[in-house]
Protein backbone atom coordinates (compact mmCIF):
# COMPACT_ATOMS: atom_id res chain seq x y z
CA UNK A 1 0.00 0.00 0.00
CA UNK A 2 1.30 3.28 -0.80
CA UNK A 3 2.28 6.17 1.92
CA UNK A 4 -0.31 8.45 2.44
CA UNK A 5 -0.25 12.35 1.65
CA UNK A 6 1.99 14.37 4.26
CA UNK A 7 2.16 17.69 3.76
CA UNK A 8 5.25 20.18 6.27
CA UNK A 9 4.89 22.56 8.56
CA UNK A 10 7.14 24.85 10.10
CA UNK A 11 8.54 22.03 13.08
CA UNK A 12 8.45 19.77 9.83
CA UNK A 13 10.47 21.79 7.20
CA UNK A 14 13.69 20.47 7.53
CA UNK A 15 13.19 17.20 7.79
CA UNK A 16 11.03 17.14 4.61
CA UNK A 17 13.79 19.49 2.86
CA UNK A 18 15.96 16.32 3.86
CA UNK A 19 13.98 13.26 2.85
CA UNK A 20 13.57 15.60 -0.80
CA UNK A 21 17.03 15.34 -1.34
CA UNK A 22 17.03 11.47 -0.08
CA UNK A 23 18.50 12.01 3.61
CA UNK A 24 16.62 10.54 6.57
CA UNK A 25 17.79 13.87 9.01
CA UNK A 26 17.45 12.77 12.94
CA UNK A 27 18.48 15.13 15.81
CA UNK A 28 21.75 15.68 17.48
CA UNK A 29 22.38 17.00 21.01
CA UNK A 30 24.94 20.01 20.62
CA UNK A 31 25.71 19.33 24.23
CA UNK A 32 26.26 15.71 24.11
CA UNK A 33 26.23 14.36 21.09
CA UNK A 34 23.18 11.50 21.66
CA UNK A 35 21.04 11.08 18.75
CA UNK A 36 17.43 11.20 18.73
CA UNK A 37 14.09 10.76 16.71
CA UNK A 38 13.31 13.40 14.38
CA UNK A 39 10.51 14.60 16.62
CA UNK A 40 12.57 14.48 19.40
CA UNK A 41 12.32 18.29 21.39
CA UNK A 42 15.40 17.09 23.89
CA UNK A 43 18.08 15.31 24.03
CA UNK A 44 16.80 11.59 25.77
CA UNK A 45 20.45 11.81 27.37
CA UNK A 46 21.07 15.03 29.21
CA UNK A 47 17.36 16.73 28.40
CA UNK A 48 19.15 19.80 26.34
CA UNK A 49 16.88 20.97 24.34
CA UNK A 50 20.39 22.40 22.17
CA UNK A 51 19.35 19.62 18.86
CA UNK A 52 20.80 20.02 15.32
CA UNK A 53 19.43 18.09 12.47
CA UNK A 54 22.24 15.59 10.76
CA UNK A 55 21.95 12.96 8.48
CA UNK A 56 21.70 9.21 9.47
CA UNK A 57 22.96 6.29 7.65
CA UNK A 58 19.90 5.05 6.47
CA UNK A 59 20.56 1.54 7.79
CA UNK A 60 19.17 -0.20 10.77
CA UNK A 61 16.75 -3.13 12.73
CA UNK A 62 13.25 -4.28 13.02
CA UNK A 63 12.59 -3.82 17.08
CA UNK A 64 8.85 -4.75 16.71
CA UNK A 65 6.19 -4.45 13.60
CA UNK A 66 2.58 -4.69 12.86
CA UNK A 67 0.77 -6.15 9.87
CA UNK A 68 -2.20 -4.03 8.89
CA UNK A 69 -5.06 -5.16 7.00
CA UNK A 70 -7.43 -2.91 4.68
CA UNK A 71 -10.63 -4.27 3.61
CA UNK A 72 -10.26 -4.66 0.13
CA UNK A 73 -6.51 -4.02 -0.20
CA UNK A 74 -2.97 -5.98 0.49
CA UNK A 75 -2.03 -6.17 3.99
CA UNK A 76 0.84 -4.29 5.03
CA UNK A 77 3.66 -3.47 7.17
CA UNK A 78 4.40 -0.82 10.05
CA UNK A 79 7.63 -1.14 12.63
CA UNK A 80 9.88 0.28 14.63
CA UNK A 81 13.31 0.14 13.21
CA UNK A 82 16.22 1.05 15.43
CA UNK A 83 19.14 2.99 13.33
CA UNK A 84 22.12 2.55 13.29
CA UNK A 85 22.84 5.63 15.49
CA UNK A 86 20.42 4.21 18.21
CA UNK A 87 16.78 6.60 17.45
CA UNK A 88 14.15 4.36 16.72
CA UNK A 89 11.62 5.50 13.84
CA UNK A 90 8.35 4.18 12.59
CA UNK A 91 7.91 3.62 9.25
CA UNK A 92 6.23 1.33 6.76
CA UNK A 93 8.14 -1.30 5.81
CA UNK A 94 8.28 -2.53 1.82
CA UNK A 95 8.96 -4.60 -0.50
CA UNK A 96 8.64 -7.57 1.68
CA UNK A 97 5.90 -9.82 2.22
CA UNK A 98 4.33 -9.92 5.86
CA UNK A 99 4.92 -12.99 6.76
CA UNK A 100 8.65 -12.69 6.26
CA UNK A 101 9.50 -9.08 8.37
CA UNK A 102 11.37 -10.90 11.79
CA UNK A 103 12.69 -8.90 14.96
CA UNK A 104 16.57 -8.17 14.14
CA UNK A 105 15.88 -8.05 10.45
CA UNK A 106 18.33 -5.63 8.70
CA UNK A 107 16.66 -2.59 6.49
CA UNK A 108 17.76 0.54 4.79
CA UNK A 109 15.49 3.76 3.85
CA UNK A 110 13.90 4.50 1.30
CA UNK A 111 11.68 6.90 0.38
CA UNK A 112 8.36 6.90 -1.31
CA UNK A 113 6.92 10.33 -3.20
CA UNK A 114 3.18 10.35 -3.04
CA UNK A 115 1.77 13.10 -5.37
CA UNK A 116 0.87 16.53 -4.05
CA UNK A 117 2.68 15.46 -0.78
CA UNK A 118 6.50 15.61 1.29
CA UNK A 119 8.75 12.34 0.47
CA UNK A 120 8.22 9.80 2.99
CA UNK A 121 10.88 7.60 4.50
CA UNK A 122 9.69 3.77 4.26
CA UNK A 123 12.33 0.51 4.90
CA UNK A 124 12.99 -2.36 2.79
CA UNK A 125 15.31 -5.37 3.42
CA UNK A 126 18.80 -4.64 3.23
CA UNK A 127 20.69 -6.68 0.65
Amino acid sequence: MPVGIVHRDAATAEFFDGTARGELLIRRCRACGAHSAPQARACPRCASPELSWTAAAGTGLVVSWSVVHVKGGPPFVVGIVELDEEPWVQAQIVEVAPEDVHGGMRVRVAFERPEGGEAVPVFHPAS
